[in-house]
């Protein structure tokens, strides 16, 4: 095994890259269109016998060949793989892996977080992470019925408040969780800010941050970047399948989601919600757009307006919480960001 270097395979080397790729088929696995670092251990013929990748906090894409498991290859691109991480600043680490793989990763030290089943198992190697983030959901857990909402709002509109409210009247408390990864125009600090004030009228109500754990770059990729609609529905199944294990933590029974007929992402996992959460006992409420003037409230259609200088469009589709707050100067970096940004809608 020492004989053996592991270097980094450079995105323009498509030579070694469709070795990589040839690897990846033959042990069953799809090298994601969406990675920020790949390696590989080649022999001296310059075939790849062992591939890993990185994509933000995430390990993914790991193979060996078969003719030389059993060598501590594996280990070896694993040592690399989190050496890359921690100079890269990234210490919390999560792993893609198939299932047939995640016992040597859990005697790496790595915890299973959740799985689909036939497909892949996803770990962390902090020992108290997840477990962490359980228990500090429990405190909130309150007697009667409990549902739950995800939004990433970017911003907070009238039409997440519509979708808020309905849901709040059809359960005792209603979990809403911001989604924390800072991916979108409108950082997440400000996001959390704008609905915890947007809501705070309702007593029912409890906001929580998502972490990394729900639709997060490491849970659920596809929501940030362009991936086709294998990658997609293969992330949603994972995000729905951690959420599985919040939904037992506060004895949520009910997930209500906002309709979505422009957004193939969100389509997507709206489609794989509604198929996987009533096996879990989870009922799945899929709530109509807000209309205004006859057209949906979006977050897009904000963003647009707040682009284009247009804060009379911003004050009609956001509650007053929101449009104070773009209307002021505290929001001038965000709104400048906003401008430059070319693309304001998500696809």
């Amino acid at each position: 095994m020492d004989d053996y270097i592991v270097s980094k395979v450079w995105p323009q080397d498509k030579s070694t890259m469709a070795r990589v790729d040839a690897l990846l088929e033959r042990e069953g696995i799809q090298r994601d269109g969406n990675l920020d670092y790949t390696c590989a251990i080649q022999d001296d013929d310059l075939n790849v016998i062992a591939t890993g990748s990185c994509f933000g906090n995430t390990l993914r894409c790991l193979a060996v060949d078969s003719r030389y498991q059993g060598e501590g290859l594996m280990n070896k691109l694993i040592t690399h793989l989190v050496d890359v991480q921690y100079q890269r600043g990234n210490i919390h680490l999560f792993v893609y892996t198939k299932v047939s793989s995640a016992k040597f990763f859990c005697d790496l030290g790595f915890r299973e977080i959740a799985r689909v089943d036939g497909m892949l198992v996803f770990l962390e190697n902090c020992p108290d992470g997840f477990s962490s983030y359980l228990r500090g959901l429990a405190t909130t857990r309150r007697d009667g019925t409990a549902g739950a909402v995800i939004m990433n709002a970017n911003p907070f509109t009238l039409g997440h408040r519509h979708l808020v409210e309905v849901a709040a009247a059809a359960v005792d408390t209603l979990h809403l969780f911001v989604v924390s990864e800072d991916a979108s125009l409108v950082p997440f600090s400000v996001r959390k800010k704008l609905v915890c004030e947007g809501v705070a009228d309702l007593d029912n109500v409890v906001v929580h941050e998502s972490g990394p754990y729900i639709i997060s770059s490491a849970t659920f990729p596809s929501y940030f970047l362009k991936d086709d609609a294998a990658v997609n529905e293969g992330h949603a199944k994972l995000d729905i399948a951690v959420f599985c294990r919040i939904a037992a933590e506060l004895g949520i029974t009910h997930r209500f989601v906002g309709e979505e007929p422009t957004s193939q992402v969100t389509g997507v996992y709206n489609r794989v919600m509604l198929e996987e959460l009533p096996r879990a006992g989870v009922e799945v409420t899929v709530v109509p757009r807000l209309e205004v003037d006859g057209a949906v409230v979006s977050a897009s259609t904000v963003r647009r307006a707040l682009q284009e200088g247009d804060l009379d469009t911003v004050r009609a589709l956001t509650p007053e919480s929101t449009y104070r707050y773009f209307a002021s100067d505290e929001a001038a970096p965000v709104i400048e960001r906003i401008r430059a940004a070319g693309n304001v809608v998500h696809y």
